[in-house]
């Protein structure tokens, strides 16, 4: 196997770098590892980046990073790019690939360096975020960039990639500034990893949940609303409905209470919070009688006013408040994507206040939570407990404390978990719960999180034992993360054939004439008294045709009505999950109904 760099210090370096400061290591051979797989996937970005310089020579480049799916290059030409270019730029890529040239690397100081790139913006851009004085160039062939690495020893060993899309992107993630022209790509140290990644991606695209919300009429987005604010459509709301009461029956029974805080509250509490300081970027702020006020981008603060509104005593705790909270966070045009990344989303969000003895157990039955309900829609999961970040409030002591108990209460209960460094929330560490889907996409999706912050800077207390004033933890919880996410994970993880206790539509109701009509709607009446929900396909269009449009919608149960179930009061069923076609008097229609739609318990 090809030794490609080395791990030192848990970081990766190549070995131009190795070489040029006698640095020594573990191997990392050409492979598809993470860490084989970053210093590839960044050569192939250099490689896509010297070959579009080739096809276009008055390209000028920004930056190539990796990233979690493959990497990409910002850059700029004068002309417009679209996805037939990519195959121009990959034979081209090959092509260079050929030749094997070597990678080389040899640093100058900054100064040299914006001399050397005088006449390119964006390479002075790229230096305005180095803060060293000295930068290093990576050169292969007639191509040649700032980078700081890691690279492959020569572009020879790049040949199982693939580009996968073309976007515009801001220079530098700023709307303020030009727009460039972005490029992702793929790759792998194997053909036959890089098939089955192109596999993926192509059930992927056919899962779309854009593309399926579209076909069962879920929801939509208008431009001339907004972008990112959803509309739910009414099968999607009933969708949404469904997830909605059964998850309040299930927080019921757990010991939560309702709550519900208000959209808009005074900067004041975003700034004792800390949001107004550290997440500021994200919010929406307006003035009302000249104070300015906040729409919140999360219910905690509105869940702290609910637990200051008593007093509370040790035997109070632990205090559970959820709430269906609708929140508004300031994303950038170019990140929203269908439900995905919107601005207005729903969270199924939830506070619990505790003693700190009580942190260990409450952090348990929130896991348990999320296994039954991940279990139910059939996710494999996985746990991070993610710490502390850059930009975060609290003294370290304090975070330290918090990070700790996380970690206690996973080992002391065998609860297995993966360590994400500087990932979590800026008011305290946090467990994320990462799904993986029925394609084997990896998914974030809930939180929990312990914060000691929040309690202190709003003087939040309850009386002890002694009667002393003690101040509460504070643990933050989302299991479903958002309703608008979820849906989206959801249509994609079932290609839209959702079981049928969460489906829209559970039954399709088809009368083959206007006098089958009265006895549809006796059916409906029925349907809904159970709790389920009904469409009734009575246009003025061909039976097949009606059908056919409920099949396009995959309603779980099409059932047709003709003058013999009219008549003996049956149903002929169209049982779209099993496959099969089956007739039953209505008594054991409406029995099986009931039974399917009330199988699942949170």
């Amino acid at each position: 196997m090809d030794i490609i760099a080395l791990k030192h210090d848990d970081q990766i370096i190549d070995l131009q770098t190795a070489e040029a400061l006698g640095i020594t290591g573990e191997e990392i051979v050409y492979d598809n590892s993470p860490d084989s797989l970053e210093v590839l996937r960044h050569s192939c970005a250099h490689l896509m980046a010297e070959a579009i310089k080739a096809l276009y020579t008055d390209a000028k480049f920004f930056v190539g990073p990796t990233v979690k799916e493959g990497f990409y290059y910002d850059f700029k030409v004068n002309e417009t790019l679209n996805e037939e270019d990519l195959k121009t730029i990959e034979k081209k890529m090959l092509d260079i690939a050929k030749g094997k040239e070597k990678i080389t690397r040899y640093e100058i100081t900054k100064e040299e360096a914006r001399a050397k790139f005088a006449n390119d913006h964006l390479k002075q851009a790229v230096m305005d975020r180095i803060p060293s004085e000295t930068v290093t160039i990576y050169k292969q062939g007639e191509f040649e960039d700032l980078c700081r690495g890691p690279h492959l020893p020569s572009v020879g060993l790049i040949r199982y990639f693939k580009l996968t899309k073309i976007s515009g992107a801001y220079l530098g993630g700023d709307s303020k500034n030009e727009m460039l022209t972005r490029i992702y790509g793929i790759a792998f140290a194997d053909k036959e990893s890089l098939k089955a990644y192109l596999d993926q991606m192509a059930e992927a695209e056919k899962r779309d949940h854009r593309k399926i919300g579209a076909e069962m009429k879920l929801f939509t987005f208008r431009e001339e609303v907004g972008a990112g604010f959803p509309i739910w459509l009414p099968a999607g709301a009933r969708m949404r409905s469904r997830l909605e009461q059964l998850l309040f029956k299930a927080h019921r029974k757990r010991g939560y209470e309702p709550v519900r805080g208000p959209e808009m509250l005074r900067s004041d509490l975003w700034k004792v919070s800390g949001h107004y300081q550290n997440y500021g970027e994200n919010m929406y702020f307006t003035n009302i009688d000249e104070l300015e006020f906040g729409v919140k981008p999360m219910n905690c603060v509105g869940h702290i006013k609910v637990y200051e509104h008593d007093l509370h005593s040790y035997r109070d705790l632990p205090l559970k408040y959820f709430e269906y909270g609708v929140v508004h966070r300031h994303e950038m045009t170019g990140a929203l994507h269908g439900l995905f990344r919107v601005r207005e989303f729903t969270q199924d969000d939830a506070h619990i206040f505790c003693t700190a003895d009580q942190i260990e157990q409450q952090i348990i039955e929130v896991v348990d939570f999320v296994d039954k309900i991940m279990k139910t829609f059939e996710f494999n999961y996985k746990m991070m407990i993610s710490t502390k970040p850059e930009k975060a409030v609290g003294d370290d002591a304090v975070w330290e404390i918090s990070t700790n108990a996380l970690k206690t209460a996973m080992d002391k209960n065998n609860l297995a978990y993966e360590i994400d460094e500087g990932g979590g929330a800026f008011y305290g560490p946090k467990i994320d719960i990462k799904i993986t889907d029925a394609i084997g996409r990896e998914w974030q999706c809930g939180t929990i999180q312990l914060d000691f912050n929040l309690p202190m800077r709003f003087e939040l207390e309850y009386n002890g034992e002694e009667n002393v004033k003690i101040q509460p933890v504070m643990i933050h919880r989302a299991i479903l993360g958002s309703f608008e996410r979820f849906v989206g994970i959801l249509t994609e993880h079932y290609a839209g054939e959702f079981p049928m206790f969460i489906a829209p539509t559970q039954v399709a109701i088809v009368p083959i004439a206007p006098t089958h009509e009265a006895y549809a709607r006796e059916l409906a009446d029925k349907l809904i008294d159970l709790g389920a929900d009904f469409e009734i396909f009575d246009k003025n269009e061909s039976l097949n045709k009606r059908i056919r449009t409920a099949e396009k919608g995959r309603v779980p149960m099409i059932i047709v009505l003709g003058d013999e179930e009219v008549n003996n009061k049956s149903i002929a069923v169209r049982d779209r999950r099993s496959r099969e076609q089956y007739n039953l008097s209505e008594e054991d229609f409406l029995a099986m109904v009931k039974q399917k739609i009330n199988e699942v318990h949170f």
